[in-house]
């Protein structure tokens, strides 16, 4: 198994992993914590794991770049979750996972134009949009009446927009600095830069409700599995297979998410679903396969 195969593997893992965050999300939002207060402590959690092994580097090499390592933590951490975490209040979750799934083509769409040495032919533009179309198959499993609600759906816009930014960021840092170096930052700024959302809407929920069972369990699910070990595997695969080619695995999200709630919730996979999985699937190998240079 060669190291490209490796990094493939990992975007998969990472991907599964997230597919399955909505569920605990909407677990703890059932329980009385809010969006933010789910935020802050799944971030404290990684950036405590993170402080174990990362490097005693404390700061970037210039203030322009420790200005795109305060980003990152806004766009991948505080706008990215809070906003996706709101939006699950305000809008349904099919509304949700398919416009948040759009990040991938979002991605690309700002990589094509930033960089002028990416390049992008119809492999890529047909295989996006064919797992996009399988996307919302799964999704919306048949039922094709979107049911809008202005500020959930803009919420969801907003977050799928601020994961494209962090994703083509994070890809010029990482040729420059270590990746643990890297996740730990977003963490700290992630942290920093929930601050005012807390002074606008205070912390609420009963310190108690923390100590159940359920919420301790999603809680250490999403700080340690989804923050801490996914964060600093996904820093890895747009390292090595760029922004353009390891976003198009964030396709694979849904699928996960299908089976989860099938295992978990007990909902049942359609033939609708199936057949947009496989939809998704031929997406993700084409887009793959649609991609040149090393910045892709």
């Amino acid at each position: 198994m060669n190291k490209t195969t490796i990094y493939h593997l990992l975007a998969i893992f990472v991907v599964l992993v997230w597919g399955t965050t909505y569920i605990s999300a909407k677990v703890l939002l059932k329980e009385g914590l809010e969006a933010h207060e789910i935020y802050l402590l799944r971030f404290i959690l990684a950036y405590v794991c993170m402080l174990f092994i990362s490097s005693k580097k404390w700061f970037a090499d210039s203030w322009y770049d420790e200005f795109r390592l305060m980003l990152l933590g806004l766009t991948g951490g505080t706008m990215y979750f809070v906003m996706q975490n709101l939006a699950l209040e305000y809008t349904y979750a099919n509304n949700v996972s398919f416009i948040v799934a759009c990040s991938p083509l979002m991605a690309t769409l700002i990589t094509l134009a930033i960089y002028k040495d990416v390049k992008a032919n119809i492999a890529l533009i047909g295989g996006s949009f064919v797992a996009l179309l399988g996307v919302a198959m799964v999704i919306f499993n048949g039922q094709f009446v979107l049911k809008l609600n202005p500020v959930g759906d803009m919420l969801s816009l907003g977050a799928g927009l601020s994961w494209a930014i962090y994703s083509v960021i994070i890809k010029r840092l990482t040729e420059r600095y270590d990746v643990l170096f890297i996740t730990r930052k977003v963490f700290l700024y992630g942290l920093v830069t929930v601050i005012p959302v807390f002074i606008f809407w205070p912390w609420s929920t009963p310190v108690s409700v923390c100590y159940k069972a359920d919420v301790v369990l999603n809680l250490l699910y999403l700080g340690i599995v989804a923050s801490f070990l996914c964060f600093f595997a996904w820093s890895f695969v747009l390292q090595k297979l760029g922004v353009i080619r390891g976003s198009n695995y964030i396709y694979l999200g849904p699928i996960c998410t299908m089976l989860a709630s099938a295992i978990f919730l007990d909902e049942t996979v359609t033939v609708i679903s199936f057949i947009g999985s496989i939809l998704i699937l031929l997406g993700v190998f084409l887009a793959g396969k649609g991609t040149s240079s090393s910045n892709s």
